[in-house]
């Protein structure tokens, strides 16, 4: 196992979550997962994980509403945002806001997703 770091999966998603976890804790990752943005939220100030990966559209909270009431208590915090979306606009507003990266899920496979996260965190 490569690390510890701990990665929130904020996706209501439920296969693409259940993906996503296997894959990212078969690399060595301690993984977290929320299907809205309230539970993300609430999971990310309680266990302040090294990086997020957060779908746009969620029940409750959207993604960067609640990547937004995270970066006020820790601008530091590491995100890449997944969406289904190609409305470059929309993704360049929760980038901006949040200033990270984001994946648009359809044009990705999960390798480049496990390659993203590892980039982000510094451990390639």
């Amino acid at each position: 196992m490569i690390n510890a770091k701990k990665i929130l999966i904020v996706e209501d998603e439920l296969s693409l979550q259940s993906i996503l976890m296997d894959e990212l804790k078969s690399e060595g990752f301690n993984v977290l997962v929320a299907s809205n943005g309230e539970e993300g939220l609430e999971i990310a100030k309680k266990e302040k994980p090294d990086l997020i990966l957060i779908d746009i559209l969620l029940p409750k909270i959207d993604g960067i509403t609640m990547a937004k009431e995270i970066k006020k208590t820790n601008s530091n915090m590491l995100m890449i945002f997944l969406t289904n979306l190609s409305d470059m606009k929309h993704i360049a507003n929760a980038t901006e806001a949040v200033y990270s990266d984001y994946i648009v899920k359809s044009d990705l496979n999960i390798n480049d997703i496990i390659s993203k996260v590892k980039e982000k965190l510094g451990l390639k």
